[in-house]
């Protein structure tokens, strides 16, 4: 199993994704594409992730890396390969789809319970997560589901998954480390967005929310993983 990872900084990996990929006998390519780093062909891959990062996915004039980005993952939306795409991820998932993606009406950050909707009853991965589950959020971009598309979750405040074919957008975190965690206060749009919608010197309060849910958060992400890995198999032994 050859999985292709696309990041947009360096303090989000798969994390969680990544450690049950690898259990499964996964070889993990991790492409930094805002470094320049160039993405290699999708023939050499069963699956596609792409992760989050301080951008927004329509800020095109100011990212020349992203329309390579876009391609690739309309490529292999076309392709009908597995793809899980988070946060900013699941942005870019939408607007290779043909949906939309744009400034929210605020940020969403904190420790929030994400909701499946009637139609991930039975999803060959969602459908496997418990009705209402807590998710880290911590973002101001959202995305419209592109036509085609299926909306698996939502939230008080935004749209949190949808399905095209194999590929999953998901806008909220469950794959999220303690380190990990640590290193996002540190990026300057994160801790802004924290600051403005939990108030300055919150982040000690928000880490002991992550701490206490991340047990749950991470059975989250380990099954989600597992059935992304078995939607991977099927496709490679077709």
């Amino acid at each position: 199993m050859r999985v292709l990872v696309l990041q947009h900084i360096a303090c989000e990996p798969p994390g969680v994704f990544e450690d049950v990929l690898v259990v499964r006998g996964a070889a993990i390519t991790r492409v930094e594409v805002d470094e320049g780093q160039p993405i290699p062909p999708l023939d050499d891959h069963d699956a596609l992730i792409v992760m989050g990062g301080p951008m927004g996915a329509y800020e095109d004039d100011r990212h020349p890396w992203m329309d390579d980005e876009l391609s690739t993952i309309a490529a292999a939306i076309e392709s009908d390969m597995p793809v899980l795409g988070v946060c900013l991820g699941a942005q870019l998932l939408a607007r290779a789809a043909g949906g939309r993606a744009y400034a929210g009406h605020g940020a969403e950050v904190g420790v929030l319970p994400v909701r499946l909707t009637a139609d991930a009853d039975g999803d060959p991965v969602l459908g496997h997560l418990p009705p209402t589950f807590a998710a880290l959020q911590w973002h101001g971009d959202t995305f419209d589901v592109p036509a085609g598309g299926m909306m698996l979750a939502t939230s008080d405040e935004y749209p949190q998954a949808f399905r095209v074919g194999r590929a999953y957008g998901l806008q909220f975190h469950a794959e999220v480390t303690s380190a990990m965690a640590r290193e996002w206060a540190e990026v300057p749009a994160y801790a802004a967005s924290l600051d403005a919608v939990l108030g300055p010197g919150s982040f000690p309060a928000l880490l002991d929310d992550f701490e206490q849910d991340r047990p749950a958060m991470h059975r989250v992400a380990e099954t989600i993983a597992e059935r992304f890995a078995d939607l991977v198999a099927a496709r490679s032994r077709r």
